[in-house]
């Protein structure tokens, strides 16, 4: 399988040269303690991408691996938190510019992580017409198949939309590898230390990133296929990794398939088995074939919503990740008095932080009441479909909360 066109086929992973030559000036020689935190640390990512590699080809973008590579990222942004913590890396040895570089990175992928709650939260919609379209599979009325009919039709044309905010990630993405080449940290061995640790976190970040901005935008052009050095421990388990998803997303979308999730596809392919059949009457449906399919379906549909919400939950602890490690930098290194009057923007954007999370607290709190009267209106209006109106509840409490986030 052929790699995406390069224009610069001989250009490193960084395209401004090496940052590495930039931080770690002549001068700045690791204790053999620093090398050997430097060695854990690269080991211990190299052994989470080894987890990453899926058994078969059919593992790759269930949501089960999804959600797996999502904790697999919370897990490598929280060692570089307690590794900023451990280190102690004074903040009279980083330029002013790389903490702004870091602080906007960090503002990207908080971004990204609303792009991806945005659309789990529009896959969860679609769960809306097709559970109300199993419900009219129930009844043997050929009103009630034709209703399902029309539901199913919404299902598919509403999971087969395209999110705007999902299209903003590849450039968002695009923008982050030209923000890896750091400035340099002043001539620090601990500096050294955090930079070649930070690298190999963004190098699975952006890997991840751009798996998911394919899978949830249905284009293979949001892949990209990353350089590694060699002198990277974990290089050769992340190009394993890499070129084996990457290859098998590239071959599914050639085949023409809308959508290359497991669980989604699954779904589709019951409701295109069972759409033309329902839709010829209930005079020509066999009971018994019937009730297999639709019990296929619904089994499917099941599995595809607990997927949905469990990798949303993944995507909403990355966020808070993301989110703990700006709070660290900001909070942990040690502020002197010089640096605070010569940085009277890091305040500002300690206030900021504190505002978000407040905002968070108040809207999760808002949230679950939206839920409740949800189903309280549900059951007044009718018993039978209280969950489904509880569902709607959760729906609009979500995107009032994505919606708020956004404006922040």
């Amino acid at each position: 399988m052929s790699r995406s066109q390069d224009p610069h086929p001989s250009r490193s992973f960084f395209p401004f040269g090496n940052p590495f030559r930039m931080i770690s000036p002549k001068g700045s020689r690791m204790s053999p303690q620093l090398l050997a935190v430097l060695q854990a640390f690269e080991a211990t990512l190299a052994e989470r991408l080894k987890n990453l590699m899926p058994k078969s080809k059919d593992e790759i973008l269930t949501l089960s691996w999804m959600t797996l590579a999502m904790k697999s990222l919370c897990e490598s942004h929280n060692d570089i938190r307690t590794l900023m913590t451990a280190l102690e890396l004074p903040v009279s040895d980083w330029e002013d510019k790389w903490i702004d570089v870091y602080l906007d990175i960090s503002s990207k992928l908080l971004d990204i992580c609303n792009a991806f709650s945005s659309e789990l939260s529009r896959l969860n919609q679609g769960n809306l017409p097709l559970k109300c379209a199993l419900h009219n599979l129930d009844s043997a009325s050929s009103k009630q198949y034709l209703r399902a009919c029309s539901l199913l039709d919404d299902w598919r044309q509403h999971v087969s939309s395209r999110n705007p905010r999902i299209e903003k990630c590849s450039s968002m993405l695009d923008n982050l590898v030209g923000s890896l080449d750091l400035p340099k940290v002043k001539n620090s061995a601990k500096g050294k230390v955090l930079m070649q640790a930070m690298y190999g976190v963004k190098v699975e970040t952006v890997f991840i990133c751009r798996v998911f901005t394919a899978a949830f935008s249905g284009s293979s052009k949001k892949l990209s296929d990353l350089n590694v050095a060699d002198i990277h421990s974990w290089a050769p388990d992340f190009r394993r990794l890499q070129d084996l998803v990457n290859e098998e997303i590239r071959v599914r979308f050639s085949g023409g398939k809308f959508t290359v999730l497991n669980e989604l596809e699954a779904v589709d392919a019951s409701v295109k088995i069972l759409y033309p059949t329902i839709q010829a009457g209930v005079d020509t449906v066999e009971t018994e074939w019937l009730v297999k399919t639709v019990e296929e379906l619904r089994a499917g549909a099941e599995k595809l919503s607990q997927g949905i919400d469990l990798l949303a939950k993944g995507v909403d602890g990355f966020f808070q990740a993301v989110m703990t490690s700006r709070d660290t930098l900001l909070s942990s290194v040690r502020f002197d008095k010089t640096v605070n009057d010569r940085s009277p923007g890091r305040n500002r954007d300690m206030q900021l932080f504190a505002m978000i999370e407040g905002g968070r607290i108040w809207l999760k709190a808002w949230h679950q009441a939206a839920v409740a009267v949800g189903s309280v209106v549900g059951a007044l209006l009718d018993p039978r479909r209280a969950d489904l109106i509880a569902a709607l509840g959760e729906t609009t409490g979500k995107h009032a909360f994505e919606r708020v986030l956004q404006r922040m």
